[in-house]
């Protein structure tokens, strides 16, 4: 396999509040090749976005990367001055940020500021040019009318095109590597599968690599190689999208698929994953899946051993002490025998051991 465009290793990044110290990524790894897209999933405050925020050095006070490397192209951003990441910012890596109403400058055209994007990183390109480009940009991802829109506001745009325009953006200088953040929030379905299309286009225009995030499955399962489980600031379970999907080995990705609805067995309950994410001020101890697990059921190791990611198969990981009792089960169903507890407040499968 070739050198990985990216590389992150161990990130730990931490927020202090005045509630104490909030670890939001927990020694995080992973990494992305030339030309795939890796998708990130996972619930709301899983450290997904602040991730991404750490690859861009968008972390700012009171929040700070406490350990770990970010290595692009080979050099690690973290030792990276500013003028450095400026220059990576927009050129090498692309954006695309969750809000778009609140990402694109309200009192700026849009148009100009595509054109601040691409004189930015390309000092040489005449004022003409740039606005030559920016309009191709703008037709590119289906903006209607590009030469009239070029030069309206961010509130003349309609939901959908602000997400297009935020495309155009992101492709301008035709990035080795495109970060899209829940690109598809708040879009009705209609408009999500137009931005869906555009991103692959995007990704075939500027052959570039894509992290995509998420905690939408079906975008993940149209778009993505492989995919990045996360729970509570850490990665769970890895693999390529096909493994994830038919066969997964954490119960928490099979708590996701199971929460889908499923439209061959209409009229089906769904099946939730009970509770809620945990505090990261206070996070459990051992496993932090386990106040919520169907498959720990009160076992020790799951409440006092914190799992580590092991291979369960080519190029698929899991950090699940049990995870070997999730082979052949099928994704959304009911782990067999979880929740049989014996007398003594063990499960039947802790009491064997």
């Amino acid at each position: 396999m070739a050198e990985p465009l990216l590389a992150i290793e161990d990130l730990a990044v931490e927020f202090r509040t005045e509630d104490g110290l909030v670890r939001a990524v927990d020694r995080v790894s992973y990494e992305v090749h030339p030309g795939e897209v890796v998708g990130l999933v996972g619930e709301s405050g899983s450290g997904k976005s602040v991730t991404a925020m750490s690859v861009l050095g968008l972390i700012r006070q009171p929040g700070r990367i406490a350990g770990g490397s970010i290595r692009f192209r080979g050099r690690d951003l973290r030792t990276a001055s500013e003028r450095e990441m400026r220059a990576v910012r927009g050129g090498e890596i692309g954006m695309i940020f969750q809000d778009p109403m609140t990402a694109l400058n309200p009192v700026m055209t849009v148009g100009a500021q595509i054109v601040e994007a691409l004189r930015l990183h390309q000092r040489r390109m005449s004022g003409a040019a740039a606005r030559k480009r920016a309009v191709e940009l703008l037709s590119l991802v289906g903006v209607p009318n590009p030469d009239t829109r070029f030069g309206q506001y961010p509130h003349e745009y309609s939901g959908g095109m602000r997400q297009r325009a935020m495309i155009a953006m992101a492709i301008a200088n035709d990035p080795v590597l495109i970060i899209a953040d829940e690109p598809t929030t708040a879009l009705d379905v209609t408009i999500q599968a137009q931005v869906l299309r555009l991103l692959r286009t995007a990704q075939r225009e500027a052959g570039s690599a894509t992290i995509l995030i998420t905690h939408d499955l079906g975008v993940i399962a149209e778009l993505a190689d492989r995919v990045v489980v996360m729970y509570a600031g850490r990665v769970v379970e890895h693999g390529d999208v096909h493994t994830i999907f038919s066969a997964p080995r954490h119960p928490y990705t099979v708590g996701l698929m199971g929460s889908l609805p499923n439209l061959a067995e209409q009229g089906a309950p769904l099946r939730p994953i009970p509770g809620s994410p945990p505090s990261l001020l206070d996070p459990p101890g051992g496993c932090p899946f386990h106040p919520r697990c169907t498959l720990s059921q009160g076992r020790q190791r799951c409440r006092v051993e914190r799992p580590t990611l092991i291979a369960v198969g080519a190029a698929h990981a899991s950090a699940c002490h049990f995870h070997d009792e999730l082979a052949g089960v099928a994704p959304g169903v009911p782990v067999p025998g979880a929740g049989a507890t014996d007398p003594a407040g063990g499960t039947e499968a802790e009491a064997l051991r």
